[in-house]
């Protein structure tokens, strides 16, 4: 049997998969990198569990996460969005993905890519941590609390220090598979 690090459900299949073939996997894709911004900012509050279930009514409503679509949604959009069922009906966040949307565009105008503006905080190495256990793993860091507050500035929501070390860790910017967790294993020999 495989080990997996300790926040997997291993009743739940949805999350088993997540963590085996999508969480801490090496991300460049800005696509990818903005529908995990909107998915960690709508979480903020619940647990990710109730996300996963909900990701696939997420792309429907949200364009298949197409951030210049969203970033020029109107306020029929957001009242039809609050309507839906199907995702965390909540205003202020479904709000959050549209700015947020405006101003990871402008980022991307800025660095090239979002990518390229997340990396450059790191020089482009990945921060290992691979700690022992699970409770020995941070909520935040000097980094998610350096890039939390740059887009903050910049005028995004839902991006907290502690929302952006989970948005790090999925991403893969930081990697935090515990030592025993066989991705660990896997990348690390």
């Amino acid at each position: 049997m495989k080990t997996r690090c300790a926040w997997v459900n291993l009743e739940n299949p949805l999350y088993i998969k997540y963590h085996d073939e999508e969480w801490g996997r090496e991300v460049h894709d800005d696509s990818v990198l903005f529908e995990f911004l909107v998915l960690e900012g709508a979480q903020a509050g619940l647990n990710w569990e109730t996300i996963l279930k909900k990701r696939e009514h997420y792309r429907k409503a949200f364009d298949n996460f197409d951030y210049k679509k969203i970033a020029a949604y109107s306020d029929r959009k957001i009242q039809e969005l609050l309507q839906n069922e199907g995702i965390i009906r909540n205003k202020l966040k479904i709000k959050s993905a549209i700015k947020n949307a405006q101003v990871f565009i402008q980022i991307q105008q800025e660095c090239w890519s979002f990518s390229q503006y997340l990396w450059n905080y790191v020089d482009g190495e990945q921060i290992q941590n691979h700690p022992t256990h699970s409770s020995e793993k941070a909520t935040e860091s000097e980094l998610s609390k350096n890039i939390s507050k740059d887009l903050k500035k910049r005028g995004m929501n839902f991006v907290g220090p502690t929302i952006m070390y989970a948005y790090l860790q999925a991403v893969w910017v930081i990697d935090d598979h515990i030592r025993e967790c066989f991705l660990s294993k896997k990348w690390h020999q």
